[in-house]
């Protein structure tokens, strides 16, 4: 298998422009949306079967009561132990000699389970074609040397891809350079291999708690709750057929006896 390829968001550089996310969508051909009400410069609240490329715009209030603006643009995380494609029952979702995770489209049946197993909620159900979608990292360019269309048009370089054991390293020191000047919270989402769902190979580094990004504080595989989901309904159906077969014969003894009066 090849090395890994990875993803890594410096949100401390990001300025919101949404270069990104016109270039996923220019590059994917993926059609315009109308904008929503969100509260704030965020044109769309979540993932949409339209847009793989999400940039979020989060307010933090200050100790001197003024607000701050957090930026961030999210994707796809790509991760190594990945809910989406546990859940797959048909094999659509497979991972790439890249470490990266794709849906073929031409296996997808459109049962949604992978939309409900993801923690991050970057898999979308596409009414159009009866199918799910979610970002690639433009798994055509990667495959013939290129990057992804959101990191090669990303003016500050807060968005890199590369091998990820080189990407991680560079993401420590950038982590240990701003907390040098002032930036106590900096961390890293997603770097550690040994951390919630084997890491993410789409990894952020933050200036504040996960949740502030709307990123789960500790993810988790969510198909284990679709497996149970599937079982409890399963049961529902067993005790469903029971109580009809029981209705059943005591129906028929009832009719049974009524003859013989």
């Amino acid at each position: 298998m090849a090395r890994t390829l990875a993803m890594f968001t410096d949100t401390s550089l990001c300025i919101g422009c949404r270069a990104c996310q016109v270039a996923c969508k220019q590059w994917n051909e993926l059609p315009s949306e109308q904008p929503e009400w969100t509260g704030s410069y965020q044109n769309h609240a979540t993932f949409t079967d339209k847009t793989y490329r999400l940039v979020r715009f989060m307010e933090k209030p200050q100790p001197n009561g003024e607000l701050a603006w957090l930026l961030m643009s999210d994707v796809c995380k790509h991760c190594a132990q990945a809910g989406c494609l546990d859940a797959c029952p048909t094999g659509a979702i497979y991972r790439t000699e890249f470490g990266t995770v794709n849906i073929n489209q031409d296996v997808c049946n459109g049962c949604r389970y992978c939309v409900s197993s993801c923690p991050f909620g970057v898999v979308s159900f596409n009414h159009d074609t009866g199918r799910a979608n979610k970002c690639t990292f433009c798994n055509d360019r990667i495959h013939n040397g290129l990057g992804p269309a959101c990191a090669k048009t990303c003016p500050t370089d807060s968005i890199q891809f590369g091998f990820r054991d080189e990407l991680v390293p560079k993401a420590q020191k950038r982590v240990a350079a701003l907390k040098e000047l002032g930036y106590k919270d900096a961390q890293l989402y997603g770097a550690d291999s040994n951390g919630p769902l084997g890491g993410l190979n789409a990894f952020f580094l933050l200036l504040d708690r996960p949740a502030t990004y709307q990123l789960p504080e500790k993810p988790l595989l969510p198909q284990r709750n679709v497996k149970v989901d599937s079982l409890l309904a399963v049961g529902s159906a067993l005790l469903v057929g029971v109580g009809a077969l029981v209705a059943f014969r005591e129906r028929g003894g009832a009719t049974k006896d009524g003859g013989n009066a």
